[in-house]
């Protein structure tokens, strides 16, 4: 087949001069296949070679670019496959050397005489400057060498086979041939309101910019173009789901009144408004969309419980789902503390239950005789049917998709929705992960909480930690012992926890009672032991995770975390949490083993410097990245080509402004003026939720 029409943007790459069926191949395993595509696929980052450092100069600690011409190669010895690959330098100013760990391969890639651009971290190695596992580029003799040198050079991703330099000088003739053709979507208004540059300038510049401060005002125009589809897409929701008619519940609120009374403390001021917000939400004839946000222990859950009573007495059903079965289970043992002296029946629904006992519950909520379920995602799938859902709960929802908790108001006739969160959420990512949503804060604690000592220990204090339980216990408290439990070691995890408990049993404190807590006990089992300790029968509750949300023992004053190097930081502040809820003085003990990585010390300073789940939420954010620290499962959000939700909060807050003036005017864009921005919108959620259908 030849390609008779010339080239536009939707031409398949391999019908463009010089790339062919193999090259397109290996530019496929980018996710390139079209000429728009390779437009948008920006450089990871641009490296200065208007000022290639000299190798006298390389200073270490510092990331620099440079380039010498091969003088020897160092293979590791035979044997000792451990040894960095290493390749000595020469340039007009002296010698560098070069290493990469598990680089044998090289061997094959590398001769003498070859002249090498390098990028990366410089040390100094036994008096001698070395450059660790840098980015290389082999330069060819004769080849015409000003895009690669002596400019602001973008650096690509690559793939397998797929040079930096081919890739570079492909890219640059696409971007030449075509830039120019890409269409404007946003309206002139907002550009010019915004002093953005054009797409086809800014598309020009993030791949080959003339100057920094071109590159600076092409990522800010491409940034503010990611942001404003996501938040374009979920203004169109959240119109929509205003504009929706929803289920007005409004009963005389005696269940509420009757559970209020039945408490031993009075809701904080917080606690209080948070719950008028959620009320009047709820009494209004539209869905409600509500995210509650509070920090570990500011009472939630309470919150939630009359919500949910709040459904019943009106005559519907609730459903409360969380991201695990343990959690799910925590949930349940919470709501029918609350719930079941008033006579209102709390259900679990998760996918181990027993086939008969599944059925049999499902049946149940179909004919409405079930007034509250508590479950996991095991609520969305097919086949499970609510007689009347009027309140949706979902807790915990970064780790659900977006589309699991549409799913989950499918279940009903748009029944309200109310999304909780222990884990703060700085505010320029909850109106990214969360912008069709309203937002409660529940910004205080209950009185009578004090701030928990924190601590971090290394083994060698583990006698004086056990002295500090004994001294603990003997003024009536009760404590936590909490082992990391991860999927990949889990049996030899659970050894450890369950070996734990027997040694402290039979070996350090044979006086008293310790009990052992982990997920592969049955759910009668856990709840007898919490009843157990939460009685004051357990001195010492060795436990997996399994105890990291939802538990509430006001008597226990200290958590040990064994192995704290092994928890994620949001985990440690979860398990934190767990102490604290009673007038005494408690404390978190961090306990170390081995020599911690640069970021396993970065946590465990965050944890004993502060308190506030909004520092660590952000520390937290730092370390893993956005993506990891939301999980894979936010499937329902777009991709950002090129913003950065830690680097571009101001660019987002913008890119919110103009989506929110844009959808009031235009709710579903179908002004002549937002026909490029909606046809932009389209091909960027390309479907998802339901977004296609905005005409």
């Amino acid at each position: 087949m030849t390609q008779t029409r010339a080239p536009s943007l939707g031409t398949p790459l391999q019908y463009i001069k010089g790339v062919g069926p193999r090259r397109a191949e290996q530019l496929g395993r980018k996710g390139l296949a079209t000429v728009e595509d390779a437009l948008f696929s920006v450089p990871l980052r641009h490296e200065d070679r208007t000022r290639l450092t000299p190798f006298c100069s390389l200073q270490p600690g510092q990331v620099s670019t440079c380039s010498g011409t091969i003088v020897g190669v160092s293979p590791p010895p035979p044997g000792r496959s451990r040894a960095p690959f290493s390749v000595l330098l020469r340039d007009a100013s002296g010698y560098a050397t070069a290493s990469w760990f598990g680089g044998g391969y090289l061997a094959r890639v590398f001769k003498r005489g070859q002249q090498l651009v390098l990028h990366g971290k410089v040390a100094r190695y036994k008096g001698a400057i070395v450059i660790q596992q840098p980015d290389y580029e082999i330069v060819e003799s004769g080849e015409d060498d000003r895009l690669h040198t002596g400019r602001l050079v973008p650096v690509y991703s690559l793939t397998e086979g797929l040079p930096q330099r081919a890739l570079r000088s492909l890219m640059w003739r696409l971007v030449d041939a075509f830039a120019r053709e890409v269409p404007e979507i946003l309206p002139e208004v907002v550009r010019a309101r915004r002093r953005l540059v054009t797409l086809a300038q800014a598309l020009h510049d993030f791949h080959f910019p003339a100057t920094d401060a071109g590159l600076a005002a092409a990522r800010r125009r491409l940034a503010f173009d990611d942001f404003l589809l996501l938040q374009l897409g979920l203004a169109i929701l959240r119109s929509r789901a205003t504009r929706a008619r929803g289920i007005a519940l409004n009963p005389r609120g005696e269940l509420v009144g009757r559970l209020r009374a039945a408490l031993p403390y009075s809701l904080t001021a917080a606690q209080e408004r948070v719950w008028d917000e959620i009320r009047r939400d709820m009494a209004a004839p539209f869905p409600m969309h509500r995210l509650l946000q509070g920090d570990v222990g500011s009472g939630k859950t309470i919150v939630a419980a009359l919500a949910v009573l709040t459904a019943v007495e009106a005559g519907y059903q609730a459903a409360v789902m969380a991201p695990t079965e343990i959690l799910a289970e925590q949930h349940l043992m919470t709501f029918r503390q609350f719930l079941e002296p008033l006579g209102v029946a709390v259900s679990l629904l998760t996918s181990s239950l027993a086939p008969r006992e599944r059925t049999a519950r499902r049946a149940a909520l179909a004919a409405g005789e079930i007034p509250c379920v508590v479950g996991t995602h095991a609520l969305v799938q097919e086949g499970v049917e609510f007689r009347r859902l009027g309140l949706a709960v979902v807790d915990e929802q970064h780790r659900f998709g977006v589309e699991q908790r549409a799913r989950l108001r499918e279940k009903g006739d748009n029944p309200h929705l109310l999304v909780m969160t222990a884990t703060p959420i700085p505010r320029t990512l909850a109106l990214t992960l969360y912008g069709d949503l309203e937002v409660s804060v529940i910004d205080e604690l209950p009185p009578g909480r004090r701030p928990i000592a924190t601590h971090a220990r290394t083994e060698a204090k583990r006698r004086a930690i056990y002295t500090f339980l004994r001294d603990q216990i003997a003024q009536g408290r009760q404590a936590y012992v909490v082992y990391p439990l991860v999927e990949e070691s889990e049996a030899l995890d659970l050894k450890a926890a369950t070996d734990m408990a027997r040694h402290l049993a039979e070996d350090v404190f044979p006086d008293l009672t310790i009990g052992l807590m982990h997920g592969r006990l049955g759910f009668e089992e856990k709840d007898t032991i919490m009843r157990r300790f939460k009685g004051g029968e357990i001195h010492i509750l060795v436990s997996t995770t399994v105890i990291e949300v939802g538990i509430d023992v006001p008597n226990a004053s200290v958590m040990l975390v064994e192995h704290a190097e092994r928890f994620g930081l949001s985990q440690l502040h979860q398990l934190r949490g767990r102490v604290g809820r009673g007038p005494w003085k408690s404390y978190c003990i961090l306990l170390t083993s081995g020599r911690l990585t640069e970021e396993a010390q970065r946590r465990i300073d965050a944890m004993t410097a502060t308190h506030d789940g909004f520092k660590i939420a952000e520390v937290d954010l730092e370390l893993r990245g956005p993506g990891e620290f939301f999980g894979t499962r936010q499937s329902g959000l777009p991709e950002f080509r090129t913003a950065d939700l830690l680097r571009d909060g101001k660019i987002l807050e913008e890119a919110r402004q103009e989506a929110v003036a844009i959808v009031s005017r235009d709710p579903e864009l179908r002004d002549p003026a937002h026909r490029a921005l909606r046809a932009g919108l389209l091909a960027r959620w390309r479907g998802k939720l339901a977004l296609a259908t905005a005409g």
